[in-house]
């Protein structure tokens, strides 16, 4: 414990400094060379259909509880987006005018109202943290294995319109042949992106569900036009994926379309573009024409799910990862590739017994330079960390954090800066408030470095987090702070696109304001004795201001170091503690470099 002395001996000295601030400089003409890229998709899906992930019959406050730890959990992985199934049948996990709520959500009777909106909450923690929410729909699936059709509320459509319903296997889906079913899938996609602030609607690898699809009547009636039935189911499925872009984007021209096919289109046994494998492909299989749907640029990311190791031959990962970026290198697509995280030590191959399987994919991804990211399936794997394979993403590939790649065909324009921005030095961290300059800034990227030091915008070891745009003033909370160490901050505004704005709003602590700020803190933290002691300080620190901004920064440097003395002093007589007087003598020499 420090003695209670008071220093009556000591002569006022004084000293100050205005505002000492950075000038914003260009921050985007750059594309970054390092092993860390500054942009990459790390997505988790979280999965709830048959509760892969989510735990049936939680109320709103274990709900909430849940998906505040699960979001957390992922943006401390340094994770940046989560595609979170909304529709994993003809059902909803939101209140929908089109679709019965999910039995997923409460464990009873498909229809049952949770009491709640669980898509409403994960949006809005997903943004509190800076990550993206994809909304995840299966458009055409009625049912899964285990159901019937006595199971589904009287509002699912397949009991309002049981004639556009086929069974196949032991499920039950709506046919994509009829018009009034694209119709009214349409409807359901533009209800929720009207409703809901999401980034993204994602679509899975679910499609026409086999080659043996009881659709003979449709064909019939309504495809006259094609000679193939294999052919006229791909192009039913064209049309909707077409129709859900084009409407997305006339209600919010920003939001992203992606979709996730398997992972194989077509054997090089079927076609000579295809790939070098021996799998089933989607174009055949599922009458889903993912190429074609990249060279329409009907979509604005594919993620194909190249769920196998790079060992195995008939459908190996690094024979599809070159065939995948081959067929999106020419068009406006993002490629992300859908990561096998449910397969790490699960006796698929022996490659999967091997922990770094899975991060050295990953790093081929990132190799390959139409490669922009990858999405992981699924939440439950991801936390489980199989044989530690999620320990060396995060302390090896994910260690740093990346901002999500833009998507600049949407909208090119680059926001405004941040019209102002202020630090809060607190015992925790620091808090950094920002007030946009341009209503069309969707997110805010704060950088960080040392107090002296230039930020470098282009290296992601700077990148603190992102912060949604949502009122005119945004908090972002810095807890990763040395309590011993002065930092500058820069502040740049991505649009709804991704573009990020070309100049950063710097702000840093190296002034007096914040060296005063600093002294009522370390009273709190017990490191000043008292405040009368923290008054004194507080005296010369004031009128060393008064110098500094009357355009005397000769007396403001002579008051600053006759501080530091006095500063020396008080440790001596155990008024302040080494620490306070390390912190404090950063501000003054930070301080004196500026005048001198």
């Amino acid at each position: 414990m420090m003695k209670s002395k008071r220093l009556t001996w000591l002569i006022m000295s004084v000293l100050l400094l205005s505002m000492f601030s950075f000038n914003p400089f260009h921050v985007s003409a750059f594309n970054s060379e390092d092993d860390y890229p500054k942009y990459e998709m790390r997505a988790a899906w979280i999965s709830t259909v048959t509760n892969i992930d989510l735990q049936p019959g939680m109320d709103e406050v274990e709900y909430r509880a849940w998906a505040e730890s699960t979001i957390e959990e992922l943006e401390r992985k340094n994770f940046n987006a989560v595609i979170f199934q909304v529709k994993p049948t003809s059902d909803a996990l939101y209140p929908s005018e089109l679709a019965p709520w999910s039995k997923y959500i409460t464990g009873e009777e498909q229809g049952t109202d949770p009491g709640y909106d669980p898509l409403e909450i994960m949006l809005e923690i997903t943004h509190d943290y800076g990550i993206e929410l994809h909304a995840w729909i299966n458009p055409y699936r009625v049912t899964m294995a285990s159901d019937s059709l006595d199971d589904l509320h009287e509002d699912n459509i397949a009991v309002k319109h049981p004639e556009w319903v086929v069974h196949h296997g032991s499920q039950y889906y709506l046919d994509p042949g009829i018009p009034e079913v694209q119709d009214y899938l349409i409807e359901t996609v533009e209800e929720l992106v009207e409703i809901y602030d999401v980034d993204a609607v994602h679509m899975d690898d679910y499609f026409y569900p086999g080659v043996d699809f009881d659709d003979e009547e449709t064909y019939e009636e309504y495809g006259e036009e094609f000679d193939d039935i294999g052919d006229w189911r791909r192009d039913n499925v064209n049309e909707l994926v077409e129709n859900i872009n084009l409407s997305i984007k006339e209600m919010k021209s920003w939001v992203q379309f992606g979709i996730s096919p398997s992972g194989i289109w077509r054997n090089v046994s079927e076609d000579p573009t295809g790939s070098e494998t021996n799998g089933q492909g989607h174009y055949d299989a599922l009458f889903a024409d993912s190429r074609y749907w990249i060279q329409e640029e009907l979509i604005d990311y594919i993620t194909p799910q190249i769920y196998w190791s790079r060992d195995l031959a008939i459908a190996s990962y690094s024979v599809l990862l070159d065939w995948w970026s081959n067929e999106t290198k020419d068009y406006d697509v993002n490629l992300y590739i859908g990561m096998a995280d449910y397969k790490v030590n699960n006796n698929f191959d022996e490659a999967w017994e091997n922990p770094r399987e899975l991060p050295e994919q990953i790093l081929d991804n990132r190799s390959n330079d139409e490669v922009k990211g990858q999405m992981h399936f699924t939440l439950r794997d991801i936390l489980a960390n199989e044989i530690g394979y999620q320990d060396i993403i995060q302390e090896e590939i994910y260690n740093k954090k990346a901002l999500t790649p833009e998507i600049a065909w949407n909208g090119s324009a680059a926001p405004k800066q941040p019209a102002d921005v202020e630090l809060i030095r607190e015992a925790g961290g620091m808090t950094i408030n920002i007030k946009h300059g341009d209503e069309d800034a969707r997110k805010f990227a704060i950088y960080r470095s040392e107090v002296g030091e230039t930020i470098d915008y282009h290296n992601p070891d700077n990148v603190v987090g992102i912060a949604y745009n949502e009122g005119d003033s945004v908090s972002f909370f810095d807890e990763e702070v040395d309590f011993e160490q002065l930092y500058a901050y820069g502040v740049t505004s991505l649009s709804k696109t991704g573009i990020e704005s070309i100049d950063a709003t710097e702000v840093n602590e190296g002034n007096i304001n914040q060296m005063k700020n600093r002294v009522d803190l370390l009273v709190d933290e017990g490191e000043i004795i008292d405040t009368t002691t923290a008054r004194m300080i507080d005296m010369h620190l004031t009128a060393i201001d008064h110098f500094a901004e009357t355009g005397k920064e000769d007396k403001a440097s002579k008051h600053m170091t006759n501080l530091t003395q006095m500063l020396g002093v008080m440790q001596d007589q155990e008024l302040i503690s080494d620490k306070a007087k390390s912190i404090l003598h950063q501000y003054a020499n930070y301080l004196l470099g500026g005048w001198q």
